[in-house]
């Protein structure tokens, strides 16, 4: 990495206490973590919405699927039909409105697609009415091509299933999913977290949640935890009541810091950044986050980006930042 890629990497993220490496630094690793978006609903370029994958004894399984998730895969080379499962944290739209490009353009048979079986699909109660309603407005499209390109309708139909909270919702081949109960406003229910555990080691996803210790219990001695983080500037708070209302739904940095130190994980970061603007008045930088989540909380940390990817060995939590040209302040 060159003196320009690296001032930039130091823009833009703050780690203490964690290794980086180049993209090439581990090989074919068992146990690893990409966040293909760390968005939210603004439709910002370098920050597609929230989807984070977790490929752990050779599965992939997808959480969420926000705006943009299909394009990310392939940029890694990771046809959309490989992904094995996708898990939902909530039915917001932002965390949704990718599935059916990962489920239709999965099932067709270009190198990106080429499903090989069913599209298995969990989340919080809402899933199997959201995905049967999927199913109900592509039925033109799901018809015509299995009568024009005679795609196989097994590898399009949809397994989804509702689980609650505290619920194991995968365990194969050593790979087990637990679902976490999270708070993420009175009115949104259920929101769930979700923990991943292979071969002695786990991570642990929040979803979008309020300050929640129960989700700081579960994630106790994780060796990753990713949460999401939403934050404004004063000045914006003061031109309407609503931004007010969707910070209360969210995680501060502050708060977010209070959960990292009760879970005390090898590694923390930072994703889903619901960084309020109008367009006037600019978001938090990530430095902004960092900086008041450094208030509450001196572990390890990272600020995540877009196709940043985590290597979760035996020994620790190796962090393979993006390429140059997708590094952003």
């Amino acid at each position: 990495m060159n003196i320009f890629a690296k001032a930039i990497l130091l823009s833009a993220i703050l780690v203490l206490g964690t290794t980086l490496q180049p993209a090439q630094a581990a090989e074919k690793p068992d146990f690893q973590v990409v966040l293909l978006g760390t968005g939210s609903p603004p439709p910002f370029m370098h920050r597609f919405g929230p989807g984070t994958l977790v490929i752990a004894g050779g599965k992939h399984i997808l959480f969420d699927a926000g705006r943009g998730v299909t394009q990310r895969l392939w940029q890694d080379k990771i046809p959309l039909g490989r992904v094995d499962y996708l898990i939902l944290t909530h039915l917001h739209s932002d965390h949704v409105v990718g599935i059916p490009d990962l489920w239709l353009t999965g099932w067709l048979n270009s190198p990106f697609g080429r499903r090989k079986a069913g599209f298995k699909v969990r989340g919080p109660i809402g899933t199997e009415a959201l995905m049967a309603g999927l199913r109900q407005a592509y039925a033109w499209d799901i018809e015509t091509r299995m009568a024009d390109q005679k795609l196989p309708a097994k590898t399009v139909a949809v397994n989804a299933k509702n689980v609650a909270a505290g619920g194991i919702v995968i365990n194969e081949g050593g790979v087990k999913v637990t679902a976490i109960k999270v708070n993420h406003g009175k009115l949104i229910k259920p929101a769930l977290g979700y923990r991943i555990d292979y071969d002695g080691r786990s991570v642990v996803i929040s979803g979008d949640t309020k300050y929640n210790e129960n989700l700081a219990a579960k994630a106790k001695g994780a060796d990753l935890f990713i949460h999401a983080v939403a934050a404004a500037k004063p000045a914006l708070l003061k031109t309407a009541k609503f931004w007010s209302v969707i910070l209360a739904h969210h995680t501060s940095p502050e708060d977010v810091g209070r959960i990292f130190k009760m879970a005390k994980p090898k590694m923390a970061a930072f994703t889903h950044y619901v960084t309020l603007t109008n367009g006037k008045i600019k978001p938090p930088s990530l430095k902004d986050l960092t900086d008041r989540a450094r208030t509450t909380y001196s572990g390890p940390l990272v600020a995540g980006l877009d196709r940043m990817r985590f290597v979760v060995g035996k020994d620790g939590v190796t962090v393979v930042p993006p390429r140059k040209k997708e590094m952003k302040k």
